[in-house]
Parts: structure tokens; sequence; C-alpha cells
């Protein structure tokens, strides 16, 4: 019986790190080393000294909005590759058993043949 031989891409997922890198639960996806997602600010325009600090908070949280989502873009990006890196390893392991278990029938069938 011969051993499977991995590829490398699949070996280097597997010790890359961790095996996701969001977490889903309940059908919902949450990034999960991006940090809180950013609340937007409240615009306040009683006076212009409170509407002049909305506008600086609305520049921060833009900022960290910013960063937030690219964070949950990366990760979101490395679980699909995981995912279809995993669902084709399974795939052509099926594949790789039909195809062993059919030259086994047939080397079967030829033996009683003869």
């Amino acid at each position: 019986m011969k051993t499977p031989i991995l590829s490398f891409s699949f070996c280097a997922l597997l010790f890359a790190g961790p095996a996701t890198a969001g977490t889903l639960s309940g059908g919902a996806w949450q990034p999960a080393g991006c940090g809180v997602k950013p609340d937007a600010p409240v615009i306040d325009d009683s006076d212009v000294d409170t509407f002049n600090k909305s506008i600086a908070a609305i520049n921060t949280w833009q900022q960290k909005s910013r960063d937030y989502f690219e964070c949950l873009i990366k990760e979101a990006n490395t679980d699909n590759a995981i995912i279809a890196e995993s669902a084709n390893q399974a795939q052509a392991k099926y594949r790789e058993a039909v195809e062993k278990i059919g030259a086994e029938a047939d080397a079967s069938k030829k033996k009683l043949d003869k």
C-alpha cells in the first residue's frame, strides 16, 4: 500500500498557524483577530466647537474602520483559502479511493477470467 504524498501547499497550511482565522457561529462568520468593529461617531451640531470635535472623531473612526475592515478581509481570504484547499484535498482522496477500488476490481476480474 502506497503512503499518500502530501503536497507542499497542503503541508504549508497545516504548519503555517491556526486552522482558521475567523470563527463561524450560528451561520455568521466573524474575524478573530481584528478587535472590535468601531462604532460610528455621532455628529453633534449643538455648537461650532462640538461640531468640530465630531468631525475629528469621524476622521479617527474612518482610520480605525479602514484598519478593521482590511483585517476582516485578510482573515476571510485566509479562511476561504483553507476551506478550498481542504475541499480539494478531500476530493482528491475520494478520487484516489475510487480509482484504487476500480483497479482492484479490474485486477480481480482478470484473475478470475483466466
